[in-house]
């Protein structure tokens, strides 16, 4: 797993035009989407997730749902992101199959990616990087902690928290396989632009030497 991570949030699931921002940001090259919602109904929650398998689908891109192993299940959603207080790995994977991508929220804790690497996750997330609109509250975790957990996981490695083009090459650098925002494509005025600006982060990564 590498690329553009794009999450949706409740700003942007309200937008009349929701999907073809995602479209947009497909085309512009994001390699995951999350379905991220925290509000409304378990029968809207299914609605809009299934609609976003949908559109994924055509792109051969994966969709996510956050927190919920059973809208997961119910969806043919991809997989699961699981947060601190949700669903262990385990039983996600019970649940969902072998062939499902489960990732773990690991704030600043490595040794709670560790655990979860054990357990079976398909990668993890650390951050806040950066201040965010969306977690302004969110734990700080630094570029130490992506250096260690590259030498340390074996799984790929997500970073998450106000990250944008400006500074997110930085966070490449420094171990992060994937880069998950929100606002910074789907709060812009062009997400195909937006997300194109990401991509050529990582392309410019791999032509770095090793």
């Amino acid at each position: 797993m590498q690329g553009l991570y794009i999450i949706t949030d409740q700003t942007s699931l309200r937008a009349a035009d929701f999907l073809q921002r995602v479209e947009a940001a497909l085309l512009g090259g994001a390699r995951f989407v999350q379905y991220r919602s925290k509000m409304g109904d378990d029968h809207t929650r299914r609605l809009q997730a299934m609609t976003l398998v949908r559109l994924c689908s055509g792109y051969d891109v994966p969709v996510i749902i956050n927190d919920y192993v059973q809208l997961a299940h119910e969806t043919g959603a991809a997989g699961v992101h699981l947060g601190r207080d949700d669903t262990g790995v385990a039983a996600a994977r019970a649940l969902l199959g072998q062939s499902a991508i489960i990732g773990v929220s690991c704030y600043n804790e490595l040794d709670r990616a560790l655990t979860a690497q054990a357990a079976g996750a398909d990668y993890v997330a650390f951050g806040g990087f950066y201040p965010s609109a969306t977690k302004p509250h969110a734990v700080r975790a630094h570029f130490d902690l992506l250096r260690l957990a590259k030498k340390k996981l074996h799984i790929p490695i997500a970073a998450i928290g106000g990250i944008t083009p400006e500074n997110g090459a930085a966070l490449i650098a420094a171990g992060a396989d994937i880069l998950a925002v929100v606002d910074a494509v789907f709060g812009q005025a062009d997400p195909m632009r937006a997300a194109q600006g990401f991509v050529k982060l990582f392309a410019s990564e791999s032509r770095l030497p090793r």
